[in-house]
């Protein structure tokens, strides 16, 4: 039986810059999006499997559970773990890093990481991303993907919830 251990994914924030660094010194485009991922729906593949297409590879930062908290999603939320919830994407195949940040948004890591192509979700406006102006100003691009209509965290905890 073959293993396919995907953990060797998670870096923390020296190996993520490194990481970036070395694929860009070898000309190749870095992928750079962010959020919870709490509750990983086919909206979110669909999402991370278009941002993979931008370029040569993805790393997507997530919030860890206090930054998660922060931004007041709910109550109890986030329900998955940090660590939990890093393992998953990382599985993912169209995932090639995954990094934790604590901040309440990804400017520092942005900063950090200098990716090529920045991304968000739909609900979001060009103005609104986060990190805009770090990667326009090397002359990268920032854009804002659409969603997979019918998927949403909060409409999945509702139909939990409702027992639907």
């Amino acid at each position: 039986m073959t293993t396919c251990d995907t953990s060797y994914k998670m870096l923390n924030l020296q190996a993520a810059a490194r990481w970036v660094k070395d694929l860009q010194g070898r000309n190749q485009k870095v992928v750079f999006t962010n959020g919870c991922f709490d509750l990983l729906h086919p909206g979110h593949v669909a999402y991370l499997e278009a941002a993979r297409s931008l370029g040569d590879a993805l790393i997507v930062g997530v919030n860890t559970d206090t930054s998660a908290a922060r931004l007041h999603k709910g109550p109890g939320r986030p329900y998955s773990p940090e660590a939990d919830r890093a393992r998953v994407l990382a599985a993912l195949t169209c995932v090639d890093r995954v990094v934790l940040f604590d901040e309440d948004t990804p400017l520092a890591l942005i900063t950090l990481l200098k990716p090529d192509i920045l991304v968000k979700g739909g609900d979001y406006r060009l103005d609104q991303i986060v990190g805009r102006e770090v990667v326009e100003a090397r002359g990268g691009q920032v854009l804002a993907l659409p969603f997979l209509p019918g998927y949403s965290t909060s409409a999945l905890i509702d139909r939990i919830r409702s027992g639907r």
